[in-house]
């Protein structure tokens, strides 16, 4: 991580002294150990020593709200919690006792422990490959985030099925999404299990495309693991960089968590061409552990004039069900439900017996007493039985690779006392999809929408945060009495702005690249305003401080951003009078000494 290196030999080390601590304060088998700590090597080591102890660990992000901690520890019970100075104030107080990393108390007792390996002696029972190994929680349409116990077996299995990627010692892994987001668990194992080597990304980092990038060349990563929101950043961020960089050492590109448009690779394509590194889109949910599908993504793809929206094959222990209302399989070419069956699917929902009888439900193709999950997508199977996406049959959402269900944000909107109905839905926002909310006030209320938007802010985590809250009088209705979505009407962020005009001329081009990302007219944002009242979010920040480094040649962190997201605070990280002439370094002409390459469509 950023302050140092552990050999296996040290993290098995520490990880044993850990979860001798934790199964001397009962953890054990069908226990459930809290994690709340940054994400830093101690992180890791936590992990292993839960598992080590035979508990399934419970991730708690210190990044999101104290109430959706507090709902997450409601749910889950958990035994302990393991925790850090930094992080343990952001806890429920009448949470499960803390184990807090650092503390004297603590780091005494780890000292006095010895670190020989862990036997089922060790253990309140034997620990098995059913045995929990994690729970991770995902968003809810009753309002109440909903938890998915994954055993041991699952996560195992997953890497067997993908041993067609090869993954080894050689490898170098980024940790780089939120380890409450099951891709977390491919990024991590991925590495560990195959003797590879795993760089920890720091949150700030993570954020920062260019600073990203640098960390990929630096740690020479070789297999990295990608929201295509996310990527879209790196790529332009790799666009921008100077001359001469050192190459990047990636030999494989997998993408997941949402919807990939093969499209939108043109450009890395058209620089790196499809196989140095290898383009691979993963379809795959909680539910199932991470990954169910694979599909190779080629030049030919990227320049299909009709995007297919193709998530490939089931792995290898896995199958795929496209089905209609009668649970009967559709034909070839025929858009139908996907049910996935196999070893990949999980337990079920953590105490919530009536949920999940209707999402894990009886395999009607598979052996007596075998499940499949009801993912809740559409696909159509093509003729040579590759899936392609074609979208939810239900409400949920999937915005920058989160499953959203508008219902949760519902439930939390109208929990405010002006709110008498709530609507959610998602809206095209400047190249965007974003989060709006619709709210109709309780009777001699007229609450203000910026409030509405903090009060879902200090509950909700940050992606389930609208870009927008917009007042109605009433819901528009269909004529059967469904919400009319198409009467909805578009949220208008321009309003939002308006005030104080910029005195500096750092304020005047912040207020300008404000207006250019956001796609707001020109001259409408003041120096006061919010990026994120605007309609901004995480990513179109990233794109936000991009520009601002190619336009002054200065860096601004990310978290600055989110600390006073208004032009006059973001121009108070600029120096004054700094050089603005290296942010654009001079072209230089190309030798071309002969003819470029017809691209695959050129040549048709």
């Amino acid at each position: 991580d950023e302050h140092g290196t552990l050999t296996y030999a040290e993290l098995n080390d520490r990880a044993n002294r850990l979860a001798r601590l934790l199964a001397a304060r009962g953890a054990g088998p069908g226990r459930l150990v809290a994690l709340a700590l940054p994400r830093t090597a101690e992180l890791v080591t936590a992990v292993l020593a839960v598992l080590k102890a035979g508990a399934g660990y419970l991730p708690l992000d210190p990044a999101q709200p104290a109430e959706r901690l507090r709902l997450v520890t409601e749910d889950a019970a958990p035994l302990l919690t393991v925790t850090e100075a930094g992080s343990s104030g952001r806890l429920p107080a009448d949470g499960p006792p803390p184990v807090v990393l650092g503390a004297p108390e603590v780091e005494r007792e780890l000292a006095a422990l010895s670190p020989a390996d862990l036997t089922d002696a060790d253990r309140t029972a034997p620990l098995t490959p059913d045995t929990v190994a994690y729970v991770i929680h995902t968003s809810g349409s009753t309002g109440r985030p909903k938890g998915v116990p994954v055993p041991h077996g699952n996560v195992l299995r997953l890497f067997a099925a993908a041993g067609h990627f090869a993954f080894g010692p050689e490898d170098v892994w980024t940790l780089f999404h939120s380890y409450a987001f099951d891709f977390s668990v491919w990024e991590l194992w991925g590495s560990l299990l195959h003797g590879g080597r795993l760089v920890v990304v720091p949150y700030a980092v993570s954020r920062a495309p260019g600073d990203f990038l640098e960390l990929l060349r630096r740690e020479r990563v070789t297999v990295l693991n990608q929201t295509p929101s996310a990527f879209h950043q790196l790529v332009q961020a790799d666009r921008e960089a100077p001359a001469g960089a050192p190459p990047l050492s990636l030999r494989l590109v997998v993408f997941g968590g949402e919807a990939l448009e093969a499209a939108h690779l043109r450009p890395w394509v058209d620089r790196y061409g499809d196989r140095c590194p290898e383009l691979v889109n993963m379809y795959g949910i909680t539910e199932t552990t991470v990954h169910v599908t694979h599909h190779r993504v080629t030049r030919e793809a990227v320049e299909e004039p009709t995007p297919r929206g193709t998530i490939g094959l089931p792995l290898a222990d896995l199958r795929v069900h496209v089905l209609d209302h009668c649970l009967q399989p559709v034909p070839p070419g025929t858009v139908g439900e996907m049910y996935v069956a196999g070893p990949g699917v999980a337990l079920g929902y953590l105490d919530r017996p009536g949920l999940t009888a209707q999402r894990f439900v009886a395999d009607p193709f598979g052996p007596p007493g075998s499940r499949m999950y009801r993912t809740g997508d559409l696909a159509r199977r093509a003729e040579d039985g590759t899936l392609e996406y074609r979208g939810r049959a239900d409400q949920q959402i999937k915005i920058r690779g989160f499953r959203i269900e508008p219902g949760e944000i519902e439930a939390a909107l109208v929990g405010h006392p002006a709110v008498a109905q709530a609507a959610v839905v998602a809206r095209e926002q400047g190249g965007d999809r974003v989060l709006v909310a619709y709210a109709v006030p309780a009777p001699g209320e007229r609450p203000d929408p910026a409030a509405l938007r903090a009060h879902l802010a200090g509950l909700l985590p940050e992606h389930l945060v609208p870009a927008a809250c917009v007042l109605l009088e009433a819901l528009p209705l269909t004529g059967n009495g469904k919400l009319d979505t198409a009467a909805l009407p578009a949220p208008d962020f321009a309003a939002a702005a308006g005030g104080r005009a910029p005195d500096t001329a750092d304020q005047a081009l912040v207020c300008r690249l404000f207006e250019e990302v956001l796609r707001l007219p020109e001259g409408s944002v003041g120096r006061d305003d919010s990026f994120f009242a605007l309609g901004g979010h995480s990513l179109s920040a990233t794109r936000l401080l991009s520009r601002l480094r190619l336009e002054t040649g200065q860096q601004v962190p990310v978290a600055a951003l989110f600390d006073a997201p208004t032009p006059a605070g973001v121009a108070g990280r600029l120096t004054p009078g700094g050089p603005r002439s290296q942010a654009r370094p001079p072209l230089a002409p190309a030798a071309r000494p002969e003819l470029l390459p017809l691209s695959h469509g050129q040549e048709s």
